[in-house]
């Protein structure tokens, strides 16, 4: 359609969003579906947080406010991130946005021109190349395979360095794998990226509070304190809180990087939903022992999928240090075919058919930048999720 710009060829719709579509879509026909694809926990927000939005309701606190974020969220923010990362800004160094994919999409519309390069490690969130092109920038994608445990290694990092290279976007624990780094594995990575003064680090921490076993998360300024000045940490409150519905996200970085970002979203979308700025004021500053025992619920879940899916002819799945996704490994089904003939020549396929024959929706690995792979969101009940899985096995089982 000539009426549309052209920017609009350069991006697609998010994969993560289609295959959730379709799955409600064949629900709504009537057909026994189970759905894998949505990253967002299953519990409630938390009684005081909704509390908390209902008296600002009640209050009139629901008018504008700050196009970045009131006065005591940011205050909150830099409470938080002194308390659990040994990150210390001030409010004029913190950005409140609608939701984490807004802060993201800021920073980098903020700072990319033509040429620019971002090194994003594969698998990847799915939005994080499409952001980058929207932003007018150039992707780089480096995939690190289930041999480093979907880690990136240091000399991958150094050999993706160029002139062009403008950021370097982390996220750990990661969407799609759950992959964690160690502190000794990020401060390699870290090490690098001080050999290279012209690279910005964008962290995405969104998954911080969710990792398990003896795991302890970090974040790259809080590793090598040298890279505060070129480093955005970036978080929310979606996936710790169970408020991904409520949109809020937040950041912290250097001013001047700050102060280009609110340019930006005064002309986009102006302040954040007031009343989801005061919910995440609770968030962050009211009781956080309900996190263990969230914690203790998807550590249980991951080993119930993981030992599940080892299970099934031809998938491999490694057991992830955080978030709520696996991501396993389809190379011994590639070749095969379905018992209604369908040949699973790629994750895409296998994907597909096993949505249609045995109704559980995941989304294939191609979206995320590495195949043949897909995604699980183990974000549901130990009953869904050993239904899904079992009708996994019996689908790999099928395939000759």
């Amino acid at each position: 359609m000539a009426f549309l710009s052209d920017t609009l060829a350069r991006v697609k719709p998010s994969p993560t969003i289609a295959v959730t579509t379709k799955a409600q879509a064949l629900k709504a026909e009537g057909r026994d579906v189970i759905g894998l694809g949505a990253g967002e926990p299953d519990f409630d927000t938390p009684e005081n947080i909704r509390e908390a939005a209902k008296r600002a309701i009640d209050s009139g606190k629901t008018r504008y406010t700050p196009v970045d974020g009131i006065p005591e969220l940011k205050a909150a923010i830099c409470s938080k991130f002194l308390r659990e990362n040994g990150l210390t800004y001030t409010p004029q160094q913190i950005s409140v946005g609608t939701g984490g994919k807004q802060i993201l999409y800021n920073a980098l519309m903020a700072t990319l021109n033509p040429g620019d390069e971002v090194i994003i490690p594969a698998p990847y969130w799915v939005s994080y190349p499409d952001m980058v092109l929207l932003a007018g920038g150039t992707p780089v994608p480096v995939v690190a395979g289930i041999e480093t445990a979907f880690k990136l290694t240091p000399e991958q990092l150094e050999a993706a360095i160029t002139p062009k290279t403008k950021w370097f976007i982390f996220n750990s624990p990661s969407n799609p794998t759950g992959a964690g780094y160690t502190r000794a594995e990020l401060k390699a990575l870290t090490d690098v990226l001080m050999r290279h003064p012209h690279v910005w680090v964008m962290s995405d921490d969104m998954y911080e509070h969710l990792v398990f076993d003896d795991f302890e998360f970090c974040t790259p300024a809080e590793v090598e304190p040298g890279l505060y000045d070129r480093t955005l940490t970036c978080n929310g409150v979606s996936k710790a809180y169970a408020m991904t519905g409520w949109r809020i996200g937040y950041c912290g970085g250097p001013v001047a990087l700050i102060k280009a970002m609110g340019t930006i979203q005064s002309q986009s979308t102006s302040n954040p939903c007031s009343v989801s700025q005061h919910a995440a004021l609770e968030a962050l500053s009211g009781p956080q022992e309900f996190l263990a025992d969230w914690r203790k619920v998807f550590q249980g879940r991951r080993d119930l999928v993981v030992s599940m899916l080892n299970q099934a002819q031809g998938i491999r799945c490694p057991r992830p240090e955080g978030a709520f996704y696996v991501y396993p490994d389809i190379s011994g089904c590639i070749g095969k075919a379905t018992p209604a003939g369908t040949v699973i020549t790629n994750d895409e396929v296998f994907a597909t058919a096993l949505l249609e024959e045995t109704g559980v929706a995941v989304v294939f690995g191609a979206a995320f930048g590495l195949s043949p792979n897909f995604r699980v969101s183990y974000a549901t009940s130990d009953e869904v999720l050993r239904e899904a899985c079992a009708r996994i096995q019996t689908f790999c089982a099928s395939l000759v």
